[in-house]
């Protein structure tokens, strides 16, 4: 009984500490002020043309059946075919490497040879190596020099991918395997030296004074109805919502943001190129003119990454040529935010801040093979984002 007492008088002393430790906590002083979360700080961006430092083009792989992942037997060698991604390469990489590494070890485990090192061509070689086969790398250019390197550098797994109407009924099983995939092998590279792979807050604006509609070349005549995701990928990132003016600086009338992920391609590619080296891979400079030359390689499995180089090395005409322009600014570490204004995307990257007229529509340089760089298009997109930092 005792030591029941004892217990109960213990526990209602607690209880009476505890009440007693709430009811006498001092109040604020007079003119206290609580800590709120503040306004992140935006630095303006620098739209001066003289900041131009160059202009990149590019003709994205685009087949309207989609990408071109199968094999074939051309002569004695075994070529399994990883092409045609559209404007989905970095996106679309890991997975896409995936499911070409399984045909090119199906029968066996034997030494491949990887034609191409831009995105699709480093992420095939490494998958396949990963899985204790020998790899070489052919190529006649280093990714700095590929046109991989021309990218925007942001998750896009969804862009000129394929034609809905050219599609076969598993397209969109395996795009979606694809862009699931590639989506978590990409976090591997979060947080690593360098920023290979980094998310930043984009900022979609709508409306004001001066939005009087999409900016950059016209649309090819026509309309290829591209596929359509749907909610496919619904969950797998994080979502964009609407923002009330104290939380951005710009004059216009609506504004979403969201974090989007992005990649700093000049040092993604590095990292890629270093992994595979150190994990005992090969890169042979070569130059291939004709599918007949592959018989001079030792490797009896043959995996094409050329992009759109199968067009001219594989004499393969369902490669349509998507032009792109990007305006490259001189770096501003202090821009840590992305937007897309009058269809103008504008990425901070560590090599540059990229600025892209996309038009008012993806028939913007459907067909076009020109890689000649407009300045034109370039002083018109600044000369459009520039309104938005006015008041700065």
């Amino acid at each position: 009984m005792a030591d029941q007492l004892h217990r109960r008088m213990v526990l209602t002393g607690l209880g009476a500490a505890g009440l007693a430790g709430c009811a006498t906590t001092p109040s604020p002083p007079s003119g206290f002020i609580r800590p709120t979360f503040q306004p992140r700080p935006f630095a303006p961006l620098i739209t001066h043309r003289g900041r131009i430092s160059r202009i990149t083009v590019c003709t994205r792989p685009f087949r309207a059946q989609g990408p071109r992942i199968e094999a074939e037997v051309i002569g004695d060698k075994r070529v399994v075919h990883n092409y045609g991604h559209g404007g989905s390469g970095w996106s679309l990489s890991w997975g896409s490497a995936a499911m070409a590494r399984d045909i090119a070890l199906d029968g066996g485990t034997r030494p491949v040879a990887v034609i191409g090192c831009g995105a699709i061509g480093l992420t095939s070689a490494l998958q396949i190596l990963r899985a204790g086969v020998p790899v070489t790398i052919y190529a006649a250019e280093r990714t700095p020099y590929t046109r991989s390197a021309r990218a925007t550098g942001v998750w896009s797994p969804d862009s000129r991918i394929a034609a809905e109407a050219s599609v076969t009924a598993d397209f969109g099983d395996r795009w979606e395997a694809m862009s699931r995939q590639s989506w978590r092998d990409h976090h591997a590279f979060i947080g690593v030296d360098g920023d290979p792979v980094r998310f930043i807050d984009q900022y979609n604006l709508r409306g004001g004074p001066t939005d009087t509609g999409p900016v950059g070349p016209e649309p090819t005549p026509g309309s290829v109805g591209f596929f359509r995701s749907g909610d496919r990928l619904n969950g797998l990132a994080p979502w964009f919502r609407e923002v009330n003016k104290t939380e951005h600086p710009f004059p216009v009338e609506s504004v979403r943001c969201g974090p989007v992920m992005t990649f700093n391609v000049a040092e993604y590619a590095r990292q890629l190129t270093e992994a595979f080296l150190l994990e005992g891979g090969r890169i042979v400079r070569r130059t291939f003119n004709h599918p007949s030359e592959l018989a001079t390689l030792a490797e009896p499995v043959v995996v094409n990454c050329t992009g759109y180089g199968a067009r001219a090395l594989f004499g393969d005409r369902s490669v349509t040529p998507v032009r792109g322009q990007i305006t490259w600014l001189t770096p501003q570490p202090e821009v840590t935010y992305a937007l897309w204004y009058r269809s103008i995307n504008m990425v901070p990257r560590h090599d540059g801040i990229v600025i892209q007229a996309n038009g008012s529509s993806q028939m913007v340089g459907y067909g076009v093979e020109d890689e000649t760089p407009d300045r034109d298009e370039a002083v018109r997109a600044l000369e459009a984002l520039a309104p938005l930092f006015a008041s700065a």
